[in-house]
């Protein structure tokens, strides 16, 4: 069964760190592009970051700088390093992967599969 599994969730204080991450089961990662998405209550969801099939890395404003994604495929997993955390980070974290046909520098507009979603709350 191909499937995205998110881990690392939780509840941080405002500056603290959290690392999510994005196993793979049934394929390897290594050609898949990986984008992270988040979603607040009551807004729609919001691509994050992502790693490309080729490596490159994009960023939205709200986390450049203080979020990191990288990829593991000894572990075929993508993480995401997410420090600084602000009270506005908190949303369910989705990963998503596609395998792109061609190399991409960024991320991609569709997707094949999706994890089921990892909560992240910060809060004092």
């Amino acid at each position: 069964q191909l499937q995205l599994v998110e881990s690392g969730g939780g509840l941080v204080q405002p500056g603290g760190s959290l690392r999510l991450s994005c196993a793979a089961s049934g394929f390897s990662l290594d050609d898949y592009a990986i984008t992270w998405f988040r979603q607040a209550p009551g807004q729609e969801r919001k691509e994050i970051s992502c790693i490309t099939n080729i490596g490159s890395t994009n960023y939205a404003d709200p986390v450049k700088g203080r979020f990191t994604i990288s990829r593991d495929s000894a572990k075929n997993t993508v993480s995401l390093q997410m420090n600084l955390l602000k009270l506005e980070d908190t949303a369910v974290y989705y990963c998503a992967a596609v395998k792109p046909s061609w190399p991409r520098h960024s991320c991609p507009l569709e997707y094949d599969y999706w994890g089921q979603g990892t909560q992240v709350t910060v809060s004092s």
